[in-house]
């Protein structure tokens, strides 16, 4: 019995399978079964319906992708902008979510993060792009459509990074927040110009190894983050309400944020790369 278990084992970590012992009765008779991926064998009806009820939400954002770009070439930029806000909400809440409900223990079949990411690149990324592009922000002509291209495809790029997120807990290279770009670009009615010098500098950005914070997953000062990060939001709101005309000093103020942020990031990459050096652990 011992050998066939053990031989199973090693048969599992060669191809990945996942498996479990069952006891089929007394004395420590077990048996050894692999585990079909889809469902985990402990879960309840209950649980597999709030597991899939956090995918259904994190799926959300796809139509308010969708909606995003159907509005940008009507021409509203106001309500493109609030639903930027509401894909950073559901974005910014969706992985407490899935802890809490441990998504990838009930539905292991389910990729959650795969679903994640392509959500964030349609939200983060392409979306924000359209609004400039479609509202006029961008220089006429070809050179509008191709400043439109290059932070899409530096996105493609860093998405598709192995450690675009890392082990410890950050992004790897500028994390797309195309949506707050386009934002200030809006609201502060930036020149084309001004708004390609901002697309060009993040974009060089997305290939630079610097480690980002993880709002809602880097440890340091974490909270502090989060209530920063919902001033912002709460900032965000009160500009996109008055976009007609905009409290400047609001919006240029909310500005702290993004700079604590990069300031913050460029720290905790100094000192986790310090820490490697000399064989300390690693986690910020």
């Amino acid at each position: 019995m011992r050998e066939r278990i053990e031989l199973t084992f090693q048969v599992a970590r060669r191809t990945g399978a996942t498996i479990r012992m069952v006891r089929t009765g007394g004395h420590g008779a077990y048996t050894v079964r692999p585990v079909t991926p889809g469902a985990s064998p402990a879960a309840t009806p209950g649980q597999r319906l709030a597991a899939g009820s956090v995918h259904a939400y994190t799926a959300i954002g796809s139509v308010l992708a969708l909606l995003m770009v159907h509005l940008s070439y009507r021409g509203d930029v106001e309500a493109v902008l609030w639903l930027f806000l509401a894909a950073i909400f559901i974005d910014g809440t969706d992985g407490f979510l899935a802890r809490r409900f441990r998504v990838k223990e009930v539905m292991p079949g389910f990729d959650g993060a795969l679903l994640d990411n392509i959500i964030d690149f349609m939200t983060y990324a392409l979306a924000p792009m359209v609004l400039l592009w479609a509202s006029g922000a961008l220089p006429d002509g070809f050179w509008g459509g191709f400043w439109a291209a290059v932070p899409v495809l530096a996105s493609s790029y860093q998405f598709c990074q192995a450690q675009a997120k890392t082990d410890d807990h950050f992004f790897m290279g500028f994390p797309s927040y195309w949506n707050a770009v386009a934002f200030y670009a809006i609201a502060g009615s930036f020149s084309p110009a001004v708004t390609v010098l901002a697309l060009a500098v993040c974009t060089v950005l997305v290939f630079i190894p610097v480690k980002y914070v993880y709002t809602t997953r880097t440890e340091t000062l974490f909270y502090v983050n989060m209530t920063l990060a919902a001033l912002w939001m709460v900032a965000y709101a009160i500009v996109v309400a008055q976009l007609d005309s905009p409290p400047l000093w609001l919006l240029y103020g909310s500005l702290v944020y993004p700079v604590y942020y990069v300031a913050l990031s460029l720290w905790l990459t100094y000192l986790t790369s310090r820490r490697a050096r000399l064989g300390e652990p690693v986690t910020a």
